[in-house]
This record gives C-alpha cells, structure tokens and sequence, in this order.
C-alpha cells in the first residue's frame, strides 16, 4: 500500500500546483470588462511646423593631419 500514499501525495502537489497557476493566471490576466472593450490606441500628436536643424554629426576618434617624417 505504500504505492497508494505516494501517489496521493502526487495528486495532491499537482491539485496545489494547479491551484497556484489557476490564481496567477486570474490576478495577472485581463478582467472581462477588458477583452469585450479594448482600449483605442492614443491620438498621434501633430508634428511641429519648424523642424530643428540637424545637429552636426560627432566625430568618431581623432583626426591625424600630419605624420611626421622623421
């Protein structure tokens, strides 16, 4: 009979187990008011009639005019 004692104290991990996911999966989930009425995206704001002038580009490393001939 030892067989019968483990497996119900698999049932009764996997009934936990399954308790827990059920319970995540109702406190993070969307609410029904939620899947019936989406939300509508936000209105896209209008660009500014002056764009801003470019900004000049940053230099990478440091520019060597000369080399020396030694």
């Amino acid at each position: 009979m030892i067989g019968m004692r483990s497996q119900s104290t698999a049932g009764f991990l996997g009934a936990v187990v399954a308790a827990v996911a059920l319970a995540a999966a109702f406190i993070y989930g969307p609410s029904p008011s939620q899947l019936r009425n989406p939300t509508q995206p936000a209105a896209v704001q209008a660009a500014p009639a002056t764009e801003a002038a470019p900004a000049a580009p940053v230099p990478r490393g440091p520019v060597i005019r000369e080399v020396p001939n030694n």
